[in-house]
């Protein structure tokens, strides 16, 4: 796939943009990157046009500043857009991309046609988890990376797939790991000072598909599903962790394409 940049300010992103058709957009989650959806992407651009950055220090992308908050990353993809020529666009965001989904249709609901959190939550941290986003970006500054990545990885996935599942896994260790230390730092903290945004699923007029893995060690269904109205499908992926695009790719596919052709 070919990968494409632009210094936006004083942040440089990568990013693939393949394809034509209606516009959608993949954003990755924590310590990932656009690589993330290299089982999904192959499945879209013969009939989208499919947009797919790295974070601020994840993946290709160059940190410009100390901190990003997670408003200030939504910026920077309305920036990519506007770069690029696209006024709207169906937003799917996982895990920490989920969280800047939802700051985004926050604040530029009228460039979304929809969106979807996949393994995410409109949630703020609890106190222990932002005592534990606040330990482990100490730990990262302090030992770097290895530790973090290494633990974090098999968790993402459901147990019962950790066997199969080792070339997945691997492939997560090494994108978690080329991920910069201030990029991780910055996430961190982003994701631990980020607001609770269930009014805005509560508010919105969008269409919008939330995606929850049966057995996400992360995020579990009930907090994925946090608001129920007619306009919000929940879909629960059976046998999946937090990684369906890596656990059941055919499962998130077809509920990603159901929402495109009803929307």
């Amino acid at each position: 796939m070919n990968t494409k940049s632009v210094k936006l300010g004083n942040t440089e992103i990568s990013y693939f943009d393949i394809g034509e058709g209606k516009p959608i957009v993949l954003l990755h989650g924590f310590a990932g990157s656009k690589l993330y959806w290299e089982k999904v992407i192959p499945e879209f651009d013969d009939s989208h046009r499919v947009i797919v950055p790295d974070f601020p220090g994840h993946g290709d992308s160059r940190m410009g500043q100390e901190q990003y908050s997670i408003e200030e990353m939504a910026d920077i993809i309305k920036e990519l857009l506007e770069y690029i020529g696209v006024s709207k666009v169906t937003m799917f965001g996982h895990s920490m991309g989920g969280y800047v989904t939802l700051a985004f249709a926050d604040k530029y609901p009228e460039l979304l046609d929809g969106f979807s959190l996949v393994h995410s939550t409109a949630n703020s941290d609890s106190r222990e988890a932002k005592a534990g986003r606040e330990s482990n970006a100490k730990k990262v500054v302090e030992e770097g990376l290895d530790i973090l990545i290494h633990g974090l990885a098999p968790k993402l996935f459901a147990p019962d797939n950790v066997e199969q599942c080792k070339d997945e896994i691997n492939q997560v260790k090494k994108i978690g790991l080329s991920t910069s230390i201030k990029g991780t730092v910055n996430a961190l903290l982003a994701m631990k000072e980020r607001r609770e945004r269930n009014d805005v699923l509560e508010n919105t007029d969008l269409p919008v598909l939330l995606v929850a893995g049966e057995y996400d060690q992360v995020i579990p269904p009930e907090k994925t599903f946090s608001v129920e109205k007619p306009n919000i499908e929940h879909h629960l992926i059976h046998g999946a962790g937090h990684m369906s695009m890596y656990e059941k790719p055919e499962e998130l596919i077809k509920a990603m394409k159901q929402f495109l052709e009803k929307n």
